[in-house]
């Protein structure tokens, strides 16, 4: 197979990438100060009537999530063609999700939070204050669709601390250079 030529280029939007309870928004916020990018939480381009279907134990459907997407991808390639280097949080659980997120845009790289159920359900029991309830990790976990190698994802378990996690994937952002 011939190397991938897109897999030099270096990313200029992080979109991290995950279950609900996988940390999203701690490692995206670490990695975003230590690089000196732009951060956005994909929760936040949310309408509030999704976020109250939510908060009343019932998943989003691809009908409530395309709005969703869209606004998301619109911020992601606003950052894009400005070269406004960014890191977004979203959970982008399917393919056909994170290929609305990327636009085929090789700079556009995904960053999957790997866990265990176990270890998320433990952390939602103990996080207090989100929309999201511990029952609908369930529902995120069917949905799930992990980035296969064609996405060119860039994989880090979370077991270890937010701090340690960040470190891995600035690593892998540059390589080399100081995490």
């Amino acid at each position: 197979m011939p190397p991938d030529p897109t897999a030099s280029v270096p990313p200029l939007v992080l979109v991290v990438m995950g279950v609900s309870g996988c940390g999203k928004s701690t490692v995206a916020a670490l990695v975003a100060g230590r690089l000196g990018w732009s951060f956005a939480d994909g929760d936040d381009f949310h309408s509030a009537e999704h976020v109250a279907k939510m908060q009343a134990g019932l998943p989003l459907d691809d009908a409530d999530r395309a709005p969703w997407l869209a606004r998301i991808a619109a911020w992601i390639a606003a950052r894009v063609a400005a070269a406004d280097p960014a890191v977004m949080v979203c959970s982008g659980l399917r393919r056909r999700y994170r290929d609305t997120l990327t636009g085929g845009h090789p700079a556009v790289r995904i960053v999957y939070l790997e866990g265990s159920r176990e270890l998320i359900a433990a952390r939602l029991a103990q996080r207090a204050g989100h929309f999201m309830p511990p029952a609908l990790l369930d529902s995120q976990f069917a949905a799930l669709e992990p980035p296969g190698p064609d996405e060119n994802p860039i994989v880090v378990g979370i077991a270890e601390p937010p701090e340690r996690i960040a470190a891995r994937v600035v690593a892998a952002v540059r390589p080399g250079g100081p995490a």
